[in-house]
Formats: C-alpha cells, structure tokens, sequence
C-alpha cells in the first residue's frame, strides 16, 4: 500500500466514523441549492390530487381567506 492509498483508505474511513456518529449529509438538494425530494412520480401526482380535489385540503376554501365573510363554517 502507497502512502496515498493509506491516505485515501484513512479519510475513507474517517469519513464513515463520522457519519455514523453524526448521520450522513442529507441528500435532497439539487445543484441549485434547492429541495429536491427523490418520490415516486405516482406519489406526487396522489399529493397533487389530493389537495385540487377534496375540499377539506384546498386551502381557498378555509375560512381564513373569505375575509368579509358573515357565513362561517366552525
């Protein structure tokens, strides 16, 4: 084994002690720095449905936005 090889082989090993103490670096960010979760394309589109169908989960329907509003569903 060369010395950069021990070296290599040293970090390497460094690196996996501190991740498992610390955790791994979380890998949801994309190049640009913004969120990128790794889901399923079939997952999202259930998200999606989900909250443009049921009327409990669109947020223009909560009372909160009819400002002005005298009929209130509490």
């Amino acid at each position: 084994m060369t010395g950069t090889e021990s070296t290599a082989t040293f970090f390497l090993m460094f690196k996996k002690i501190l991740e498992f103490l610390f955790g791994s670096p979380p890998d949801i960010f994309a190049e640009d720095g913004t969120v990128r979760h790794k889901l399923p394309k079939s997952k999202w589109e259930a998200w999606q449905k989900r909250y443009t169908s049921a009327p409990e989960y669109n947020w223009k329907n909560h009372t909160g936005t009819k400002a002005g509003s005298s009929n209130r569903n509490n």
